[in-house]
């Protein structure tokens, strides 16, 4: 089940690590840079409810959410290609719009078919294996990107098109031999697609706890997808370390995602999951203060293990703290309104830490502070906000 994700993972993070660095001369400032990774949450906030309605009610041999995945998956290779020899802003646009559509295509649905065919009970351990999946592309993106855009600029991107296809072309396979009596879920009680927006509404006005997690997710997405956008920049141009350099510190903090995305499950079953995530919040935004303010690696390396794992964690159980909640029918529907949330954190994210770093700028780095480095204050100040909203999630949709 999770060998996509790290495809998928693989992609989404080489576009928005490292398109922002080939664009960078072009773009001319931060938040150019940021408009152009919130495409993908400008997208998040409309395709995947309509998508994963869609999949609700779409019948065929070989279910309702498959046919989607098989056929996004290569539009989102092709188009991964054609990004690595993009240098101006304006075609870079063009192409992230078709990425990121078709990633909402194949994904939604994808994703949909952890409530349809993983008990809730093994939500936390499902989430968190596919974490790990998801931390492993992610961090290899990171690493690996650096190292092939040493290399040459189309490099990383055409080596992650590549891996997409492989990943989801073996899944499907597997889930077809393995599994096919079980893919077709009840298209009975499933929204049509012009209903589907008025039943989030309504979902939303009605059921506090998903509200509140909606708002939650949004923040730390927004978190993410802040750190994201610019911690490449903020090493190379901050801290002034080379391309390769960079991808050494990244890997390391890499290996502590990988960690924390690995235990998060089996905290989730001993303690709760609302309780880790509340906690987890803390130690990933807290901590955010000291590469703020500082670029001092005696201050800088005992925090990467802390800030690292906890990012393992919060990535980890968002969604398995969903599952719970959703209800018997119309799963599409409501992992659309969890990608919503997402879409809402990656538009928001990037565009504050662009006009805190241009701010930044204009102040000439103030207290101590180095180029890029006011991202850190904003994700920590977006994961600090999270946790009054842990409270309130509870409940199930209806």
């Amino acid at each position: 089940m999770a060998v996509p994700t790290f495809g998928f993972a693989l992609a989404a993070t080489t576009v928005g690590t490292y398109l922002p660095v080939i664009v960078a001369d072009s773009a001319g400032s931060p938040t150019a840079i940021a408009a152009l990774i919130a495409i993908e949450g400008l997208l998040a906030l409309v395709l995947p409810v309509l998508i994963g309605a869609r999949s609700d009610r779409l019948v065929t041999p070989i279910g309702g959410r498959l046919p989607f995945v098989v056929g996004g998956v290569p539009v989102m290779a092709l188009t991964l290609v054609l990004l690595g020899f993009q240098h101006t802003l304006g075609p870079a646009v063009a192409l992230v719009v078709l990425l990121f559509g078709a990633y909402y295509v194949a994904y939604e649905p994808y994703r949909t078919l952890y409530p349809d065919l993983v008990p809730a009970a093994d939500a936390g351990r499902s989430q968190s294996a596919q974490a790990v999946a998801r931390g492993v592309g992610t961090a290899l993106a990171l690493v690996g990107g650096g190292l092939l855009l040493a290399v040459a600029d189309p490099a990383p991107f055409v080596v992650a098109a590549a891996v997409l296809l492989a990943t989801t072309a073996t899944f499907t396979a597997t889930l077809l031999r393995r599994r096919r009596g079980r893919l077709q879920q009840d298209p009975a009680d499933a929204e049509t697609a012009g209903g589907a927006f008025r039943s989030v509404g309504r979902i939303l006005r009605t059921t506090p706890g998903l509200r509140a997690f909606f708002a939650a997710n949004a923040l730390w997405e927004a978190a993410l997808a802040a750190i994201r956008t610019f911690v490449v920049l903020w090493v190379t141009a901050g801290l002034g370390l080379s391309l390769v350099a960079t991808a050494g510190v990244i890997g390391a903090a890499g290996v502590c995602v990988l960690v924390g995305a690995a235990f998060a499950g089996r905290l989730a079953d001993r303690f709760g999951t609302r309780r880790v995530m509340r906690f987890t919040a803390l130690t990933y935004g807290a901590p955010m203060i000291v590469p703020f303010l500082s670029d001092e690696p005696a201050l800088l390396v005992p925090m990467i293990p802390l800030i690292s794992a906890s990012a393992g964690i919060m990535m980890a159980l968002p969604y398995a703290m969903l599952i719970p909640m959703m209800p018997r029918a119309g799963h599409g529907l409501l992992t659309g309104v969890y990608s919503m949330s997402r879409g809402v954190g990656i538009v928001v994210g990037p565009l504050l830490a662009g006009a805190a770093i241009e701010a930044q700028r204009a102040l000439g780095a103030p207290l101590g502070t180095v180029a890029y480095s006011a991202l850190w204050l904003v994700a920590g100040a977006l994961l600090l906000v999270s946790v009054p909203l842990l409270s309130g999630v509870r409940g199930r949709a209806s």
